[in-house]
């Protein structure tokens, strides 16, 4: 899979930067990863799905190779700033059709870019998109108001994470079966080393994401989330693991039953099951993205 990197000085200030596969005439498939990750951190998976897709992937503010951009600018401009760098870098692709996946917080980026720009894909896949429940948001704002909301479980795990190791074959070789690690296949793992890491000045490697980038996304969430997630109006498929974090899996079943256009299938794995099995997560989203291909 040969990619070519991009960047985009954003109207936020800073710039955001990706990669995408030579224009080859394919289908268009823009790719949003998950919190702490990067776009190529899901190289096993985009690896079948560049058969049948020339891909987009964009690394949001403060991953992979992004700038940090000073404070987070939220769930909702990242989204847009996301579009923004697409517009102004699809144009080499010609008028293909064009889909969107993405994973996590990058999976609820793509839904909100569903909700306010539906002429732009014509079909998407969310993959375990973290789809906070109204109650948590709620809780989130209440804590947001009394100085709580870094202290949840998700943004606490994040603040303690290790983010420096003396070399990548160390930092590969504590890290396996770990965590959010735990079960990936070791092309996961190394795609995650080889691409979300990066040479430390002070000698070893470190994570291209700082760890207060994390907690700043998960202490945080999405505004008018639920009122968004019911204007999506394009053949949506959402796949969550059977293994996930709770609330996805309620959250799925709540929106399947809120919108038409959403189907939802539950498969076997945890909140990174494209990365247990990510062979199996591309025939998946092909199937649903081009039917009969």
């Amino acid at each position: 899979m040969h990619l070519l990197p991009w960047s985009h000085p954003t109207s936020a200030g800073f710039t955001l930067s990706g990669w995408h596969t030579p224009p080859s005439g394919k289908p268009l498939l823009h790719f949003l990863h998950g919190n702490g990750f990067c776009g190529r951190t899901y190289e096993p998976m985009l690896a079948g799905l560049a058969e049948h897709f020339d891909l987009w992937l964009c690394d949001a503010q403060g991953h992979g190779d992004s700038e940090h951009g000073g404070r987070f600018h939220g769930w909702n401009r990242s989204a847009e700033l996301a579009v923004e760098a697409f517009e102004a870098g699809r144009g080499i692709f010609g008028e293909v059709p064009r889909f969107a996946l993405g994973h996590s917080f990058g999976g609820v980026l793509t839904s909100l870019i569903l909700a306010r720009h539906p002429e732009l894909f014509q079909r998407a896949v969310l993959l375990d998109p973290v789809l906070f429940s109204q109650t948590m948001m709620g809780v989130m704002a209440l804590s947001e108001l009394v100085g709580l909301h870094r202290r949840n479980v998700m943004a606490k795990k994040s603040a303690s994470r290790r983010r420096h190791w003396p070399d990548r074959a160390n930092a590969f070789a504590l890290l396996q079966g770990k965590g959010i690690f735990r079960g990936w296949t070791d092309a996961a793992l190394q795609a995650y080393v080889d691409h979300a890491l990066k040479d430390s000045a002070e000698g070893g490697v470190e994570l291209k994401c700082r760890p207060s980038r994390e907690v700043d996304i998960f202490s945080s969430f999405p505004r008018r989330l639920w009122p968004s997630l019911a204007k999506i109006a394009v053949p949506t498929l959402l796949l969550y693991g059977d293994k996930t974090y709770p609330f996805v899996g309620q959250s799925a079943r709540r929106l399947a039953g809120l919108n038409a256009a959403v189907s939802i299938a539950e498969v076997p794995g945890g909140h990174c099951f494209m990365q247990e099995h990510p062979e199996d997560a591309a025939a998946r989203v092909l199937a649903f993205l081009r039917p009969g291909a």
